[in-house]
């Protein structure tokens, strides 16, 4: 005899089912939860094309506007509420009824879930002080009520607003039909009132949210507009560059190359200069390259070469020794490798400083001190006045620009000033946790 077990996946409800499901858990979030929540109301702006049609020391007072427009309809409620209830022949029970009616209106500025149950709880109390004829509503409870409505409908969502009419009409209803009948009474006005107050406050909410939504599309829309032109002009800037330079690079390299067999019986120095031109502008137009593809075409593949770091730093001395600059190199502290980011920018910075020498202050004499301390990295470029006959080129600071924002990026600091002795001095320090500069040895 064989023994089978059926084994049934969770049960699907209707869609009506569902949808009933929803709708309650809707009325949870919206109405149970987060009674009590602060939720003050916010300032309103003042930069709108009404807000411009006043003076200035009264604009800046506009955004209380809504606060004050509240207040004034819930002073509105208890004049109104302490007129209806003025039967009582009491003034005293008159001004607590009033307030009954009043403070739910009031309490919208701060916390306008709770207003809506407190003036919902305070409809019967006050219809049976009053025992008038307006069941289930009563005098000033009818205008408060709906003003709290139409106040929550404005600071929450339309589903929000719908639950809250929902379960005024259904007390309504069911008020009067329990106490007096749907044929007498205030019920059906009363949910009908409501409902339209209600209604516009809510349309007006869902045009305002989808006119909003159409102003951030269209900022979003022409932010990525603005930035696709941006690129589009970059890659056609980076394009021309590259044609341009690497034009005239590539012939620079052609011709030193071919320029000691042009000579008959060179001299070595002269092969020797002729060497070194090309190799600077083959790697030049390596790097011109390397960087250019950065913001060049999806389909363009830079050269796929070793980034230069300090260990490269005697090669980069030697070729600027070579262009006519004295420079030399002192190194303090245990050298060690540092994060790619960091060689990198270190390179690049004394390459600048050096090159800002070679142009400003030819014939001078540079130092480069690299200092490996335990919180990070500190350089100082150094140069004298110019002893040359060359005439120093004018530079537009780029140079600077570039080399702060290395620095910067990686957190570092960095003054740029001149000495005394009409020089210019670069310092640079570069934070470099321990646990990453001593990461690939801890591996090793």
């Amino acid at each position: 005899m064989t023994d089978t077990t059926i084994i049934q996946g969770p049960r699907e409800h209707s869609p009506e089912i569902n949808l009933a499901k929803a709708a309650l858990r809707g009325l949870r979030e919206d109405l149970f939860r987060g009674v009590l929540t602060y939720r003050p109301l916010p300032r309103a702006g003042t930069d709108g094309p009404w807000a411009r049609q006043f003076p200035e020391r009264f604009r800046r007072h506009l955004g209380l506007l809504p606060h004050a427009v509240v207040l004034g309809l819930a002073g509105l409620t208890l004049i109104t509420g302490m007129a209806s209830y003025g039967a009582l022949d009491d003034s005293f029970f008159a001004l607590v009824a009033g307030l009954l009616a009043s403070v739910p209106v009031a309490l919208t500025l701060l916390r306008p879930v709770l207003a809506f149950w407190l003036s919902l709880g305070a409809a019967p109390l006050l219809v049976w002080a009053t025992s008038d004829d307006l069941y289930p509503w009563s005098g000033g409870s009818i205008m408060g009520h709906t003003i709290v409505l139409m106040v929550v409908a404005a600071r929450t969502r339309p589903r929000t607003a719908a639950w809250m009419w929902a379960l005024s009409t259904l007390y309504s209803l069911l008020s009067a039909a329990v106490f007096g009948g749907l044929d007498g009474g205030i019920a059906v006005p009363m949910a009908v009132l409501s409902g339209i107050g209600v209604g516009i406050v809510a349309l007006v909410q869902v045009n305002r949210t989808a006119r909003r939504q159409v102003v951030q599309e269209r900022t979003v829309t022409a932010v990525e507009r603005d930035r696709r032109t941006l690129l589009e002009e970059r890659t056609n800037i980076a394009r021309e560059l590259h044609d341009v330079v690497a034009h005239h690079m590539s012939v620079v390299a052609i011709q030193a190359e071919a320029a000691p067999y042009r000579v008959e019986n060179p001299p070595p120095e002269l092969e020797q200069a002729f060497v070194t031109i090309r190799e600077n502008a083959v790697a030049a137009l390596t790097e011109l390259r390397r960087v250019l593809g950065v913001v060049r075409a999806e389909d363009y593949e830079a050269p796929d070469a070793p980034q230069p770091t300090l260990a490269d730093l005697d090669r980069l001395l030697e070729n600027v020794r070579e262009a006519g600059l004295t420079v030399t190199r002192t190194v303090t502290g245990a050298a060690r490798e540092l994060p790619q980011g960091v060689e990198l920018s270190a390179y690049r910075i004394v390459q600048e400083a050096l090159s800002n020498a070679l142009r400003h202050a030819p014939g001078s004499q540079a130092a480069v001190e690299v200092s490996y301390v335990l919180g990070g990295l500190g350089l100082r470029i150094v140069n004298g006045p110019s002893t040359g006959l060359i005439k120093p080129s004018p530079g537009a600071g780029h140079g600077l620009t570039g080399m702060r924002e290395r620095v910067s990026m990686l957190d570092g600091e960095m003054t740029a000033d001149g000495t005394a002795d009409g020089g210019y001095e670069v310092t640079v320090f570069i934070p470099v946790a321990r646990a990453a500069a001593t990461g690939t040895e801890d591996e090793a």
